[in-house]
């Protein structure tokens, strides 16, 4: 089994095509032809990353976030990316990077995010037009909850130390509307599509405003809204690779702490 036969497989639900145009996805570092001894699957690919794929023998890293996101003058040790680059080439280990051609899925990471939340009825957000992908999810709970017990709950649900939210409005939470990573740019449809919450990352101060008392825009964290992803991949391809290990990487790669 080559690298190319793992891609393809995994092209099925993350098709390339279907990534943003800032984005670098794909075989990142190796080659296609190269035979699989081993994948581990991360969230993002750091020094730690090549280390634990050396000691689980795995030659091929999928990870969500791309390790090169433009193009490198130099690669020379001087910064983590290039000793990421560095190690792995050394190691020749390659690395697979699905990002926003895995946000724009219907089965992505925002659908994850459904399935641990517990959601039901889900629809995409931000559908692309004329298609059936897109990027974020709506459904429903199965039973409303108030909003400090939601909150709660999303705490715990996404293990985060600390949640951020805008004003609680003192109203049930039946409709919410999620989207992995950096979401305040689809805070609008979320409120266009009557959602009761809307659960995402990277709001800005300004962003909790536009709440405008009409939602309650919940930010979990970048790392935290995005972590079932690794599980997502892991549980794909162990349907299809039974012949090498698919190995969930056990380092949290989450470069924010709390006290």
């Amino acid at each position: 089994m080559t690298i190319k036969d793992v891609a393809n497989y995994l092209e099925e639900i993350a098709p390339l095509q279907q990534a943003e145009d800032f984005d670098n996805v794909g075989l990142l570092i190796g080659n296609y032809q190269t035979k699989v001894t081993g994948i581990l699957v991360t969230l993002d690919t750091l020094e730690e990353t090549i280390e634990e794929a050396i000691a689980n023998k795995c030659n091929l890293i999928i990870s969500f976030h791309p390790i090169i996101f433009s193009g490198l003058k130099k690669i020379n040790g001087n910064s983590y990316v290039e000793r990421v680059v560095l190690k792995a080439i050394q190691n020749n280990i390659a690395i697979y990077a699905t990002h926003t051609a895995l946000d724009n899925s219907k089965v992505g990471v925002s659908a994850k995010m459904c399935e641990v939340l517990g959601l039901q009825n889900t629809s995409i957000l931000l559908p692309k037009e004329n298609s059936d992908i897109g990027m974020g999810m709506m459904g429903e709970l199965t039973e409303p909850m108030n909003e400090n017990d939601f909150l709660k709950y999303v705490k715990m649900i996404f293990n985060s130390g600390g949640v951020r939210h805008s004003k609680i409005l003192d109203k049930s939470i039946k409709k919410v509307a999620v989207l992995g990573g950096s979401g305040s740019f689809a805070i609008s449809a979320a409120i266009n599509e009557k959602a009761d919450v809307y659960i995402s990352a990277d709001f800005k101060y300004h962003d909790f405003f536009k709440a405008e008392e009409k939602i309650l825009l919940i930010d979990v964290g970048h790392y935290e809204s995005e972590q079932f992803t690794k599980n997502l991949l892991v549980e794909y391809l162990t349907k299809k690779f039974t012949s090498f290990a698919v190995v969930l990487s056990e380092k949290s790669t989450n470069p924010i702490y709390y006290i």
